[in-house]
């Protein structure tokens, strides 16, 4: 059981990391067309703009959910760090039980947002829904509730081969 739950967070991450890169990449290209169709072209077109914040807004979600797995997160750690080894063990199991109802609110009141709206249309591209949005919300919740479950049952998964990326890097040169 703990290693289809790891392999199917490891599935989850690569996942994340697609869909993250691949916003960032679609923004990169159409932000600069919407700039070159406006001061070039002199046709602005109204589309690159609402896009390139959708994009904005699933990197943001779905790659935070992967940060946390890869252990990327800011932490200001200067008082745990002072402490004994127990009390550190307890400060964060602590902080994984708020992150867990964190990433239960973002998902309930998130997918409640996305029902609430889901039959309004955003006016600068009528053919989405409002709804469709704000889905990254309750889905980066459940991507982030799962890696958070997966570090309170098996410990800090970031030194896996799927997330340690200066791994591949270093297997790369040697070969």
């Amino acid at each position: 059981m703990k290693t289809l739950f790891l392999r199917l967070n490891d599935v989850l991450y690569r996942a994340c990391i697609w869909v993250a890169g691949l916003s960032i990449l679609a923004m990169s290209l159409i932000i600069p067309w919407g700039i070159f169709a406006r001061y070039v072209l002199g046709t602005g077109s109204s589309w690159p703009e609402p896009v390139s914040i959708l994009l904005m807004v699933l990197f943001t979600f779905v790659g935070a959910a992967a940060s946390y797995r890869a252990g990327a997160h800011m932490a200001v750690n200067m008082i745990t760090d002072r402490l004994a080894p127990l009390p550190r063990r307890l400060v964060g199991v602590l902080v994984q039980v708020l992150m867990v109802l964190v990433c239960l609110f973002m998902t309930w009141y998130g997918f409640k947002l996305c029902v609430t709206t889901w039959n309004q249309y955003l006016a600068t591209l009528p053919s989405i829904r409002v709804g469709m949005t704000y889905a990254p919300i309750p889905v980066g919740g459940l991507l982030t509730l799962s890696f958070v479950l997966e570090k309170l049952m098996l410990g800090d998964q970031s030194h896996r081969k799927v997330v340690r990326f200066d791994l591949v890097e270093e297997n790369e040169g040697a070969a």
